[in-house]
């Protein structure tokens, strides 16, 4: 079950999308609002707020008088720029690959002190829950996974997974807001996933995974 995207959210993706497809080349100008509307179908507070999204994220550039730009250095952007303004299938089928991976060396190289991290991290998400208290569900939500990846044992990948939460986090924050219901739906397949972990036990350990990745949990 997909989290449902604002209008302007859908517009900004599709713009996205042609101008990685070229047919907004990079220097040149984009259609004008009217023209927008049309190709888009949908309203100018629409058309404009996916442009000020693009303008603030480096892919378009307001030129008052002349136009609406893409910017030159598109092409140059650095990886944080570029996750940023990638869409919902392809920030969720990266965070699959990370936390595949993390969880099948976790399986391997976790330590008592790994799990006991995560034990505390869900803890505190269910007190969170309880309490029903959102920003502190979805920071130890984050923790929870965040042990994970280091209880792999790869530094590496546990570095990558932590810089890549602030793009998850930042992501959601711009969808539909979360209520407290979401995390308590999802809670009992955090503690599948941790007892998986905890036991050693591959196959379960990816059957839950799989299912809280696709509900996006």
């Amino acid at each position: 079950m997909k989290t449902l995207e604002k209008l302007s959210d859908q517009v900004t993706n599709k713009i996205r999308h042609d101008i990685d497809q070229d047919k907004y080349k990079a220097g040149e100008k984009i259609p004008a609002e009217p023209e927008l509307m049309k190709l888009y179908g949908v309203g100018r507070s629409t058309i404009r707020e996916a442009i000020k999204t693009l303008a603030m994220t480096g892919i378009l550039t307001v030129q008052q008088g002349s136009g609406t730009f893409v910017c030159d250095n598109i092409q140059n952007e650095t990886i944080d720029q570029r996750l940023r303004r990638a869409d919902f299938d392809e920030i969720n089928a990266v965070r699959k690959l990370l936390e595949d991976e993390m969880v099948r060396l976790a399986l391997k190289n976790h330590t008592e002190e790994d799990l006991e991290d995560m034990k505390q991290s869900l803890e505190n998400r269910k007190l969170a829950i309880l309490s029903e208290q959102r920003q502190a569900c979805v920071d130890a939500d984050i923790a929870f996974h965040i042990a994970i990846a280091r209880a792999s044992s790869n530094k590496v990948l546990a570095d990558l997974y932590q810089n890549f939460t602030a793009i998850i986090r930042d992501f959601f924050s711009k969808r539909e807001v979360r209520g407290i219901s979401h995390f308590a739906m999802s809670h009992h397949l955090h503690e599948q996933l941790f007892e998986a972990i905890k036991n050693k036990k591959e196959k379960l350990a990816q059957q839950v995974l799989d299912k809280i990745i696709e509900n996006n949990y």
